[in-house]
C-alpha cells in the first residue's frame, strides 16, 4: 500500500471513528508485534469506544479491501495478533462486563474485559469462568475465544469453546449475526457439512486439546450443531467478536495442593492417566530448572520447599471443605508413584507456586545456561496417555538439532509448554527444519501443534503434518464462507505465511555497549537485552494485590504505548531501523521512554528479567552525550551538586522559595511543574551536625558498620540519619559514619549523565572498598542510592572487581537488623504494639532488595502493618518534571492515597524513600517516617 492509500484509508477511519485512530509511526510500532517471534507493521492502529465503532471500522476495510486484525490483550503467542492492515485494539476501551446472570450461570462480556477483571465481578456470586491461561490478569475474553483458550483449569472445566455460549458476530462479508446452536446463519454451512461428515467424525475433535485447524467437529449434529463453539479459536480470520455470552461454573469450595517429584520430566508424564482417575481441578508440570531460574532472578526465598526430584507435578484437588480436599490430596498421592511429595494448603506456599507456574512463558525466555529462548513450539499437545513417550521423543530431538529449553505445562490435558534456543538473531535458518521435525513428532503421537494458543503464523504452514488434504480443503472452505475476501487476519491458519517469515529478531541490528551500561547479562548488547521482552504483557496487568508494582505509567494511561512491553517494542525498532529510523534522537524512542517513571520495578516483576530505567538511562546517554541536555537533566540530574550548594545557607534558600511567585517562576524556567512544592532543606546537614556531636558508639558487640549518608539524607532528612546512629548503636554496633560526600550518582544516572555518575561511583569505591573488603557491612538509608549499590554500580563499572565486592556488603537498615534479629542474644526492636503502619515500600529497593526483612522487623516489634502495593508517583525527577504532574498523581491514586485515605486515624506512614515522603507531603499533607525514625521513638498508643 502506498503512502497516499495509507493516507486515505486513514481519513476514512478518522471519519468513521473519531478520536480512535492512529497512523504513527510509534503506535505501529507497538502494535507490530504480540507475544510471538513475528513482526508485521500495521497500517494504522484503531480503538474503538462502541460496537458501532466496530461495525465502522469492518465496513472501510471491505470496502478498501484492506486486511483486519482484532487484538485483545496482544498476549498471543502464534502471531494471532498482528497483521499488515488495521489493527483493532479491544482491549483499550470495549472492556465491560455487561451482565453477570446467577440464575442461568452466565456473564455478558464485550471483547476486550480482560478475565481477571470477569473473575472478579462473578466472585461474589460464587461463580467464575472455567478456563484459565497464565496470562489471566491481562488477556481478553475475546482473546481467549479467538484462540480457544484452556489454562491449568480446563481440566476440569474444559477449553473456552465448551463455555461459550452465544457469540455476537461479525463476519467478513458484513453480515452480524448472532452464533449459537444451529447452523442457518451462515449461508450454506449446513451443506458443507454435510458434504464432510467423514472427516468431520474422523479428524477432528480426537481429544480435548486438539486445537489445531478450525474445531469444526462442533458443527455435527451428534455435536449440538453448536456455530458458537466452532468458530471459537478461528483466530480472528473468519469473523470480528462483537460480545458473548459465556457460561460460569461454580468456585470449588476449598482446595488443597498437592506436589509430586519425579526423576524427570517424561517419568513425571507417564503418572498423569492414574491421576485423572481422582478428577482433580489441574495437573501441571513444572521442569525443576525452570525453578532454578526463579532462584537466581527473584532469590531462594521466593521458591516454597519443594519436595525431591527434578521434575514436579501441581495436582490440584477440590471439596466441599478443607478436610474434604486434604483427603482427596491423600487418596491421590497414594496412586502416584513419586519419589517424594508435598501436600499444601491453600495459602502462601500454593500460592507462589502457583504464582512460578504461571510466569513460566517470562522465566523459561533463558535456558539454564542463560541463553535466549524463544517461542514457536510453545504448546504442542498429545493425549495424556501418550505424554511420556512424547518427551523422550522431543527430548531426543532436541538433542539431534543442539536446542534446549525449559518444560512446563497443562501435563492433564497432554500440553506442553517449552521456550527453545533457537539462534534466531545469527541462525534463523534453523527454525523451520525443527518445527517440521517436531510437527511430525507430535502428528505421530495423535497430538495437535497447538494445544491451547492456536496456529497463527507459527504453525499454520504446518498443518498439512497433521491433518489430511481434504481436513485442510474443508479449512479452506468454511473460511469461505465467512470471510470471502480473505480479509480477516490474513496468513493465519488457511493460505498461511511461511513459519519463518517476518520474524522478528533476525531484522534487529546489534546495539552494542559504548561507554555506558556494560550489559553484560545479554552479551554487552542492547538489542539482546531489549528482546528480552517477548510480549508476555504483565506489565499490563494490575498486581497491586499480589504485592507487585509495574507498570505504574501504564496502571495510571491504560496506553500500551506507556506499558514495559510497548516501550520494548519501540526499542527492538530502534534496533531493527526501518520504522523507527532516526537513531538515538528518534521522536518516537523518546514519546515511549517519556512517561516511564525508572521505578525499576519491571526488573523484579516482569519474569523475564527486563530492566526499562537502564534503557531508559542508556537512551538519553547517547542521545545528549556531548550536546544541550534539557534543562530538568541540569538542576533535578545534578540534585546532589545544587543540595550541597543550598546547604552554605538553607533557611535563605527555602524561605525564598516559600515565595509561591518565585518558586513557580524558577519551576517553570527550570523545565519543572509550577503545581510542585520544592522539599524544604534542613536547616543543618547531617554531616555537619555530625562533625559537631559525635554519638557514643557504644560496646559493639556485633562488630563495626558503616552508616552510609547519601546526599538526600544529608540535605533533606538528616533527623533519619540521626535516628539510624543511635538505633544501631543500641542494637550493639560500632557505627562509622561515610566521610565526605559520598554520592552514588543515582539523578546523573536516572538522566543518562553516565560519564558522570561512573566518576562519582569511583570515588564511592575508592571510599567503601576498604570496609567491605574488611567484612564491614555498608548500610544504606535512601533505598534508591541503596539499589545503586544492589544493582547499577556492576552494571555500570562491572569490570572493576572492587565494583562486586561493595556490592556484596551493601545492606538496607532492616536487612542489618532482621539478621541481628536471630542466633544467639538477638536484637529486640522496641514494642510497637498497637501501633498501626501504613508501610509504603521503594519502587527500587522492591526491584533490588524486596521488603520482606522490614516487615519481619515490623511485626517482630509488634506492630499493625498495611503495605502499601504498587509506586508512589513521585520517583524522583518524574512527578516535578513539567508534563509529568498529572500521571504522577493518577499513579498515586492506584495506591499511595487511597491507603492514606483509609487508615485509621494516627496510623505512621512508613517510607524510607525521600520521594515517597514528598510525594505523600505534597498530595496528602501527610507526613512520614524513616524506618529509623520509628524504631528510635515509637509513637505513643492509646491505653
Amino acid at each position: 500500500m502506498t503512502a497516499t492509500a495509507t493516507h486515505d484509508l486513514t481519513r476514512r477511519l478518522e471519519l468513521a471513528v473519531p478520536g480512535g485512530v492512529d497512523a504513527s509511526s510509534r503506535r505501529r510500532a507497538e502494535y507490530s508485534t504480540d507475544a510471538s517471534n513475528y513482526r508485521v507493521v500495521p497500517r494504522v492502529v484503531v480503538f474503538p469506544r462502541h460496537v458501532d465503532d466496530v461495525l465502522a471500522v469492518a465496513d472501510v476495510a471491505r470496502t478498501a479491501g484492506v486486511a483486519l486484525t482484532a487484538r485483545g490483550g496482544g498476549t498471543s503467542v502464534a502471531g494471532n495478533a498482528v497483521g499488515p492492515g488495521i489493527v483493532v485494539d479491544f482491549s483499550r476501551h470495549l472492556n465491560r462486563v455487561l451482565e453477570i446472570d446467577p440464575e442461568t450461570s452466565s456473564a455478558l462480556v464485550e471483547p476486550g474485559v480482560v478475565l481477571a477483571s470477569l473473575q472478579a465481578q462473578a466472585a461474589p456470586h460464587g461463580l467464575r469462568f472455567g478456563p484459565d491461561p497464565s496470562t489471566h490478569a491481562r488477556c481478553t475474553v475475546g482473546g481467549m475465544i479467538g484462540n480457544n483458550a484452556c489454562g491449568p483449569h480446563a481440566l476440569a472445566y474444559g477449553t473456552t469453546a465448551a463455555n461459550v455460549v452465544e457469540l455476537d458476530w461479525l463476519d467478513g462479508a458484513g453480515r452480524r449475526f448472532t452464533a449459537g446452536r444451529g447452523l442457518d446463519p451462515a449461508p450454506g454451512l449446513s451443506e458443507l457439512v454435510a458434504s464432510n461428515l467423514g472427516v468431520l467424525r474422523t479428524e477432528l475433535g480426537r481429544f480435548d486439546r486438539q486445537v489445531s485447524g478450525y474445531a469444526l467437529h462442533h458443527l455435527l449434529p451428534e455435536r449440538g450443531a453448536d456455530l458458537a463453539k466452532a468458530l471459537t479459536g478461528t483466530e480472528g480470520t473468519c469473523g470480528t467478536l462483537l460480545g458473548a455470552r459465556v457460561r460460569l461454573v461454580p468456585i470449588a469450595p476449598a482446595r488443597a495442593l498437592v506436589v509430586l517429584g519425579y526423576p524427570d520430566m517424561a517419568t513425571a508424564a507417564d503418572a498423569v492417566p492414574a491421576l485423572l482417575a481422582h478428577q482433580p481441578l489441574a495437573v501441571e508440570g513444572l521442569d525443576a530448572r525452570l525453578v532454578d531460574v526463579v532462584r537466581r532472578h527473584r532469590g531462594p526465598v521466593r521458591v516454597p520447599p519443594l519436595p525431591a526430584g527434578a521434575g514436579w507435578l501441581l495436582v490440584e484437588v477440590g471439596g466441599e471443605d478443607a478436610a474434604a480436599a486434604l483427603s482427596s490430596a491423600t487418596a491421590l498421592v497414594a496412586d502416584a508413584g513419586a519419589v517424594d511429595s508435598a501436600l499444601l494448603e491453600a495459602g502462601p506456599d500454593a500460592a507462589a507456586l502457583w504464582h512460578i507456574r504461571e510466569d513460566g512463558a517470562g522465566l523459561a525466555g533463558r535456558t539454564a545456561t542463560g541463553e535466549q529462548a524463544w517461542p514457536g513450539w510453545e504448546d504442542a499437545a498429545v493425549p495424556p496417555e501418550r505424554l511420556g513417550a512424547y518427551l523422550r521423543g522431543f527430548d531426543e530431538l532436541l538433542a539431534e538439532h543442539g536446542l534446549d529449553g525449559l518444560l512446563y505445562g497443562h501435563f492433564g490435558d497432554g500440553c506442553v509448554h517449552v521456550r527453545l534456543d533457537l539462534p534466531l538473531a545469527d541462525a534463523p535458518r534453523r527454525l523451520r527444519p525443527f518445527l517440521v521435525d517436531a510437527a511430525t513428532l507430535v502428528a505421530s503421537h495423535g497430538g495437535s501443534l497447538s494445544g491451547e494458543h492456536g496456529d497463527g503464523r507459527s504453525r499454520g504452514e504446518l498443518l498439512p503434518l497433521m491433518y489430511s488434504p481434504a481436513a485442510v480443503d474443508l479449512f479452506e472452505r468454511f473460511k469461505g464462507l465467512l470471510d470471502p475476501a480473505d480479509l480477516l487476519n490474513p496468513g493465519v491458519v488457511v493460505r498461511p505465511a511461511p513459519v519463518d517469515a517476518d520474524l522478528r529478531r533476525p531484522a534487529a541490528g546489534p546495539l552494542r555497549a559504548a561507554g555506558g551500561f556494560l550489559f553484560a547479562a545479554d552479551d554487552g548488547d542492547l538489542s539482546t537485552a531489549v528482546h528480552r521482552c517477548v510480549g508476555v504483557g504483565k506489565c499490563r496487568a494490575d498486581l497491586y494485590l499480589d504485592g507487585g508494582v509495574m507498570c505504574p505509567s501504564y496502571l495510571a494511561t491504560r496506553d500500551e504505548k506507556d506499558s514495559t512491553r510497548g516501550r520494548a517494542r519501540v526499542l527492538q525498532e530502534l534496533a531493527n531501523g526501518s520504522l523507527v529510523d532516526g537513531g538515538w534522537s528518534s521522536a518516537e524512542v523518546h514519546e515511549s521512554l517519556d512517561l516511564c517513571l525508572s521505578c525499576k520495578a519491571c526488573r523484579s516483576d516482569c519474569p523475564t528479567g527486563i530492566d526499562m530505567a537502564t534503557y531508559k538511562a542508556e537512551v538519553l546517554y547517547r542521545t545528549y552525550r556531548g550536546r544541550l541536555r534539557p534543562l530538568p537533566h541540569y538542576l533535578l540530574g545534578r540534585l546532589p551538586r545544587w543540595a550541597r550548594l543550598a546547604g552554605l545557607a538553607p533557611r535563605l534558600v527555602n524561605a525564598v522559595l516559600a515565595v509561591r511567585p518565585l518558586r513557580q517562576a524558577a519551576l517553570r524556567l527550570g523545565g519543572l511543574d509550577p503545581r510542585r512544592d520544592v522539599p524544604r532543606f534542613a536547616h543543618q546537614p547531617f554531616r555537619r551536625w555530625w562533625r559537631r556531636h559525635r554519638v557514643p558508639t557504644g560496646s559493639g558487640h556485633r562488630g563495626p558498620v558503616l552508616l552510609w549518608v547519601d546526599s538526600f539524607t544529608d540535605a533533606f532528612t538528616p533527623d533519619a540519619a540521626r535516628a539510624a546512629v543511635r538505633v544501631l548503636t543500641a542494637a550493639g554496633y560500632a557505627v562509622t559514619v561515610s566521610a565526605g560526600d559520598v554520592c552514588c550518582g543515582l539523578t546523573w544516572i536516572t538522566t543518562g549523565q553516565l560519564d558522570h555518575a561512573k566518576a562519582r561511583l569511583r570515588r564511592l569505591l575508592d571510599a567503601f572498598e576498604p570496609y567491605a573488603r574488611a567484612g564491614t557491612p555498608i548500610v544504606g538509608l535512601e533505598p534508591s542510592c541503596t539499589a545503586v549499590l544492589r544493582s547499577d554500580l556492576v552494571e555500570l563499572l562491572g569490570d572493576d572487581p572492587r565494583a562486586h565486592v561493595v556490592e556484596a556488603a551493601t545492606r538496607t537498615l532492616a536487612e542489618l537488623l532482621d539478621a541481628a534479629g536471630t542466633g544467639e542474644a538477638p536484637w529486640s526492636p522496641p514494642d510497637l504494639s498497637g501501633v498501626a503502619v501504613v508501610a509504603q515500600p521503594h519502587c527500587h529497593q522492591h526491584a533490588t532488595a524486596g521488603y520482606d526483612a522490614d516487615l519481619r522487623v515490623l511485626r517482630r516489634a509488634g506492630a499493625e502493618v498495611t503495605t502499601i502495593a504498587g509506586c508512589c508517583g513521585l520517583a524522583g525527577d518524574f512527578g516535578m518534571t513539567a508534563g509529568h504532574y498529572d500521571v504522577s498523581v493518577a499513579v498515586a491514586e492506584n495506591g499511595l492515597l487511597p491507603a492514606l485515605r483509609a487508615a485509621p486515624g494516627g496510623a505512621v506512614l512508613l517510607a524510607d524513600g525521600f520521594s515517597c515522603r514528598t510525594q505523600a507531603e505534597q498530595l496528602a499533607g501527610r507526613g512520614g517516617l524513616h524506618l529509623a525514625q520509628l524504631l528510635l521513638t515509637p509513637p505513643r498508643t492509646p491505653p
